[in-house]
């Protein structure tokens, strides 16, 4: 069957966004409006004629309405074939009128739990008739149309102007596609409530036995990675936590894939230093290339610059405080790709509007860097699951194993160049001095060669800017992991270094402490890692 003309229409939505716009077309057209509870309500107030369910039933509502629709003269009108014989005589046996239409839309149940509602509330707002119905009706859409989102009334109305009071095949597949993929994220969400909230369980769990994840896509994307991929951005059903999907958009050219990734690997570094003097974050291909913080942002953004101008050419900038005037000015000074910020001033705003192509957005309040979660990598077969990286050390944590103890000054350094190097992808090496990265080496197959591709980069800067010397002369420098051999070590401070901080925990480390003794540094460990790969 191609086309299933509308006669009778059931409607029964939490959100009433455009309902008696509907109702009033859908009358308009002829179609008989069934309807429950504040449906209904909404309905008559619209000035339509509504049948209440229950009179379709001969039923009544019961039980602070979770009882109305779960009912056989509501899903024998659903799911009867209308071509099929032996159903037609039951739906004459039993009075029951085929139903052509459902509308509904689901009790707010992941509005409840992120509103963070008690348990007994987020209980009522799992919703049991409306998924029923709608399945029902999806299953049957050879003969009925399911519309569960308000963004597709528009449609419907014109699918029927267009078929004389019909719908086609198609448009009930895909609606029915759609009504699937709806309930199978509503009930996403309640096992994964069910499994994560203390409130739902005695034992929430890290790693339940299923783990049903469901997501939303937001935007197409130009392509991914590479121009012959496709990509797509997806959020969660209910945002926890907003980053850049929900950050909004001044100016410039749509975001890519590569801008998305790089931009999230700015901004979750950039919320380090939430609170804290101003900061800015240059990230080039999702590592950092430039880390600084300053008595002004403007000063951020220079020292940050200075670390890596080669690498910072067609980068990502974040910051974490408002962008203001002067620091729009330097940043526009040379070619950037995306730049966000919690709120971007008037003026930076003008600034800005010269670069057409600039992506400019505004994220409003940093991610917490704490926050727990999950981080999902896929792998040929399956899927890796891991609690997010969110561990912190403080000055307080950290063990001092030379002889000599790192100054004051020093220990600042170690913990800046160890909040920068937690994001630098493995094997990480981050020189820093005096709030700001010095050198940056990231991603190398051993931690030497990180150690020296950092100091060249570091010499390159001197040779740039005309110091006398690289800025790793009396820098402290981190390493994301420890230290396997003293090799590493000694080329930190063959670079300048004068103090270290690292997890530790290798079979080597008398031999890496013995090293650094030797050459007068002052070491300390965290006894934690921050790999990243």
């Amino acid at each position: 069957m191609t086309q299933a003309t509308i006669k009778r229409a059931l409607l029964s939505v939490s959100d009433k966004t455009g309902l008696a716009e509907l109702g009033a077309a859908l009358a308009a057209r002829g179609v008989e409006l069934v309807s429950t509870g504040g449906t209904a309500r909404t309905l008559r107030e619209a000035g339509l004629d509504v049948r209440d369910v229950s009179d379709l039933t001969g039923f009544p509502e019961m039980m602070d309405g979770r009882v109305k629709t779960l009912h056989p003269k509501v899903h024998g009108g659903l799911l009867a074939l209308r071509d099929n014989d032996e159903h037609v005589a039951a739906m004459q046996a039993h009075d029951i009128g085929a139903i052509d239409l459902v509308v509904v839309n689901l009790y707010p149940f992941e509005a409840t739990v992120a509103k963070g509602a008690d348990r007994a509330e987020v209980i009522e707002n799992i919703d049991i008739g409306g998924p029923s119905m709608v399945r029902s009706a999806a299953k049957n859409h050879g003969f009925v149309t399911i519309l569960t989102d308000p963004a597709d009334y528009a449609t419907l109305v014109e699918e029927m102007d267009a078929n004389v009071g019909a719908t086609t095949q198609v448009f009930r597949a895909r609606m029915a596609g759609k009504a699937y993929a709806r309930t199978a994220a509503y009930d996403a969400a309640i096992a994964n409530w069910f499994a994560f909230s203390p409130a739902a369980s005695d034992e929430p769990t890290l790693f339940p036995d299923t783990l049903p994840l469901a997501f939303k896509r937001a935007d197409t994307l130009r392509y991914g990675e590479n121009p012959h991929q496709a990509a797509a951005i997806y959020v969660p059903q209910a945002v926890g936590t907003a980053g850049v999907p929900q950050a909004q958009q001044l100016q410039g050219k749509e975001l890519s894939y590569n801008n998305l990734n790089d931009a999230d690997a700015a901004l979750e570094l950039a919320a380090e230093f939430a609170g804290q003097d101003p900061a800015v974050v240059i990230v080039k291909h999702a590592n950092p290339c430039g880390v600084a913080q300053g008595g002004s942002l403007l000063d951020a953004w220079n020292d940050a610059l200075q670390c890596d101008s080669v690498s910072a050419f067609g980068g990502i900038v974040a910051v974490n405080t408002e962008l203001d005037g002067a620091t729009a000015e330097a940043i526009a000074s040379i070619f950037t790709e995306v730049v966000i910020a919690p709120s971007v001033s008037a003026e930076a705003r003008e600034i800005f509007a010269r670069k057409k192509n600039l992506r400019l957005l505004e994220c409003g309040a940093l991610p917490n860097p704490r926050r727990p979660g999950l981080a999902l990598k896929t792998i040929a077969g399956g899927v890796l699951i891991q609690s997010r990286d969110n561990g912190a050390v403080a000055e307080a944590d950290l063990k001092v194993v030379t002889k000599r103890e790192p100054t004051e000054q020093e220990l600042k350094d170690c913990l800046f160049a160890w909040t920068v190097a937690r994001h630098v992808k493995s094997n990480a090496i981050v020189y820093a001095k005096d709030g700001a990265t010095a050198g940056i080496g990231a991603g190398q197959m051993n931690r030497r060669d990180s150690a020296r591709i950092a100091a060249i980069k570091a010499r390159e800067a001197a040779e740039t800017y005309g110091w006398d010397v690289p800025r790793t002369q009396g820098s402290a420098v981190a390493s994301d992991a420890f230290f396997p051999f003293a090799d590493g070590l000694i080329a930190a401070a063959e670079a300048g270094a004068t103090a270290v901080i690292q997890p530790g925990g290798s079979i080597r480390d008398d031999e890496v402490i013995a090293a650094a003794d030797e050459a007068g540094l002052a070491m300390v460990f965290t006894g934690m890692r921050h790999f990243r790969h």
